[in-house]
């Protein structure tokens, strides 16, 4: 059975608590670990892991399509496409703490399986999998808002934190805007040297912004803007 420690975590830090413990018990057993302790009963993660795939891309998709709304059809497949690959969820797994509590066969632990991010990735799923089943969608996106979806917002799966183009694509959306990043000043010397730039949309001030190129500030201010038309959240 998972550690009493964890469900106490999981409810103290997002308000999670299983039904039926025998869904989490699943959701965190690794194939090795229930053959070689048949006698607990234990089920893996296996099947639990094909489910939360598909769950993790209906609720992730869902909070794309309703909160970006000014982004097309290519876009939003490319910000997906970032949120639900590998790296994401074995970061995500890491944060939530669920490391420690993956039930392994001796010879995998030995082997260092736990080190390893796919198997991070596949509780990951499996987690969301049996949440879903114990409690349904809204479970998951409640869980989902604490520990993912602000980070979307704060633009960690945008390409290349793309500011200037969340932005120009934000403002475009019901047709052409004319925008100009305009160098204000520069203060420092030489070696240390910060460009301060201000955005115009329509010839009006909008935000400013700094850096140490031109380039940085015009990014500076570009965030500067996404979040006052609240397109992003500060982490």
């Amino acid at each position: 059975m998972v550690a009493a420690e964890f469900t106490t975590a999981l409810r103290a830090k997002y308000g999670v608590e299983f039904k039926d413990l025998s869904l989490l018990d699943a959701a965190f057993t690794h194939a090795s670990f229930a053959n070689e302790n048949k006698e607990l009963g234990y089920g893996n993660y296996e099947r639990l892991e094909f489910l939360g795939d598909a769950v993790m891309e209906l609720a992730v998709s869902d909070y794309l399509f309703e909160n970006y709304q000014h982004l097309p059809e290519g876009k939003l497949t490319r910000m997906r496409a970032a949120i639900v690959k590998s790296s994401s969820f074995c970061n995500l797994a890491l944060e939530a703490g669920f490391k420690p509590y993956i039930n392994l066969g001796v010879g995998e632990e030995r082997m260092g399986s736990r080190e390893r991010p796919s198997l991070l990735e596949d509780v990951w799923e499996a987690f969301n999998g049996a949440l879903y089943l114990d409690q349904g969608m809204p479970a998951v996106v409640a869980f989902l808002k604490q520990i993912l979806f602000p980070k979307i917002d704060a633009g960690q799966y945008s390409s290349d934190v793309d500011f200037k183009t969340r932005l120009q694509e934000y403002l475009q959306r019901d047709g052409e805007r004319q925008i100009e990043y305009v160098v204000l000043d520069t203060v420092g010397d030489e070696n240390d040297k910060q460009f301060i730039v201000e955005l115009q949309v329509d010839g009006q001030l909008v935000t400013k912004g700094e850096g140490k190129n031109k380039k940085t500030a015009e990014k500076a201010a570009a965030k500067s803007a996404l979040l006052k038309y609240h397109v992003i959240n500060e982490e």
